[in-house]
């Protein structure tokens, strides 16, 4: 079942939370909702839950209007299963009694059956506070699928697991989900693990989606700098065009560092990664704030003149008192026009 986002716009009195958000979660995969906090991520998880009222667009589910501007279900009108942040379970009840809460009695049998799935076996008769943080974040997922709803809304449900065990619940929470071939819509503001769990990545700033896309996508082909650096663990160097390539804080980089052709525009965005950096020495170069080995390599923190600073990965040795120029490589930078 897709669930379709159609020109949603939301505000808060005078502050605009969404602009005009159009988007599709495709049936049967995760999407995740990704920005800084105040982006409008949860605003849109709120309206599709029926938690806010719709002020502008619609809300489509296969095909069908789930809401609009003369239409809002409540939550519980809605086929759409809820996890929170903190897992909201009732703490006067069991583990298996909070699975059975949203489940008419002729399906309380299946309760084991899902505590078996989430890795909960033969914890049923044990409360909330009874279990760890992760486990009751999987209880809360159990919970939250048992009745089978045609969307599962997801707020931040990995956000206050230490991050070890974070890591392994999202991964066993994505094959939960695409075993039961539930369409899921998850918010973060966590990129590493909108990469771990989703098929697909809404990127939002300012209550707009800037791109929508795979994470091979987001990575290869990222629309924006600030995307760029999201996703491939870039940095970010303005620079100006001027003969024979971009002026820069840390010196003039070639026109060939480019990955791909170069528009005609006076300022850019340079995307560069710190192992794409080649560092010479220079007694007129960057002087080096701070070196860290990193098994094989070394982490370089350098600063030009006018107090930038850029980080730089080599398994070249690297005097703590020395000076460097810094030069990307061919064909490493992505440059985009700055607005």
């Amino acid at each position: 079942m897709s669930l379709e986002f159609r020109h949603i716009a939301h505000a808060y009195g005078p502050v605009r939370a969404l602009e005009d958000v159009s988007f599709a979660a495709p049936a049967g995969e995760i999407t995740c909702l990704l920005g800084a906090s105040g982006c409008g991520k949860s605003t849109l998880l709120a309206l599709a839950a029926g938690m806010l009222r719709l002020q502008h667009g619609s809300i489509i589910l296969d095909g069908e209007v789930l809401a609009d501007e003369g239409r809002s279900p409540p939550p519980e009108a809605r086929p759409v299963g809820l996890v929170f942040q903190d897992g909201a379970l009732f703490p006067h009840m069991t583990i298996a009694g909070n699975i059975a809460f949203g489940l008419p009695k002729a399906r309380r049998g299946e309760v084991e059956g899902w505590l078996v799935q989430v890795g909960l076996a033969g914890l049923g008769e044990r409360y909330p506070h009874q279990l760890s943080g992760g486990q009751q974040q999987r209880a809360a997922l159990a919970r939250a699928m048992a009745p089978g709803p045609r969307v599962l809304l997801m707020d931040e449900p990995f956000a206050s697991v230490d991050i070890v065990l974070r890591r392994k619940l999202r991964r066993d929470c994505r094959i939960i989900l695409r075993e039961q071939g539930a369409t899921t819509v998850l918010v973060t503001h966590d990129p590493a693990e909108a990469l771990d769990i989703a098929d697909r990545i809404a990127v939002m700033e300012a209550g707009r989606i800037v791109q929508f896309a795979s994470p091979q996508e987001l990575h290869d082909a990222p629309a924006t700098a600030a995307v760029g650096a999201m996703f491939g663990g870039a940095q970010i160097v303005p620079g100006t065009r001027g003969d024979g390539g971009f002026a820069t804080s840390f010196g003039l980089w070639p026109v060939d560092c480019a990955l791909a052709a170069v528009p005609e525009a006076a300022a850019f965005d340079l995307l560069v990664h710190a192992d794409a950096l080649d560092l010479a020495q220079d007694p007129d170069g960057l002087r080096v704030r701070d070196c860290h080995v990193q098994g094989k390599g070394v982490r370089v923190v350098l600063v030009a003149a006018d107090g930038s600073e850029i980080t730089a990965e080599t398994e070249d040795p690297v005097r703590a008192d020395g000076r460097y120029r810094i030069v990307p490589r061919p064909g490493s930078l992505r440059a985009f026009v700055r607005n």
